[in-house]
């Protein structure tokens, strides 16, 4: 090949996608479950403060228990939604656009169903 069919062919060429390995989805996956743990650390923080506050006020400890549940849920949503779009990105390019929609839409569904627990139980 000749220099100038070379720099033509370089000229036309994509630059290259980011690339998003299996490393990348483990990451996300360890990142989703850090998240997990602090909501529910967090959570339980939050619950022995409202009882030891309130003096065991049943109303004030399960307001606590409600917004922890919330907390924990939203935090699975955004994990699992991370980890979700990563995986997606591991696709054909073909896929990719129908995967990603799934990814949104399920993401969507979860935290519509979380706040719609919470406002079931009052908050």
């Amino acid at each position: 090949m000749s220099l100038m069919a070379l720099l033509v062919s370089a000229c036309h060429r994509h630059p290259p996608e980011h690339a998003v390995s299996a490393a990348d989805v483990a990451a996300a996956e360890q990142d989703a479950r850090r998240e997990m743990e602090q909501a529910r650390t967090e959570a339980r923080k939050d619950l022995r403060s409202a009882s030891k506050v309130s003096g065991g006020d049943e109303r004030t400890v399960a307001a606590a228990r409600i917004t922890g549940q919330f907390d924990i849920a939203m935090a699975q949503a955004d994990g699992d939604h991370k980890v979700a779009l990563e995986r997606c990105q591991l696709q054909a390019a073909a896929e990719r656009a129908a995967c990603t929609a799934q990814a949104e839409a399920d993401y969507s569904a979860a935290v519509a169903k979380t706040k719609a627990l919470r406002a079931a139980q009052g908050h």
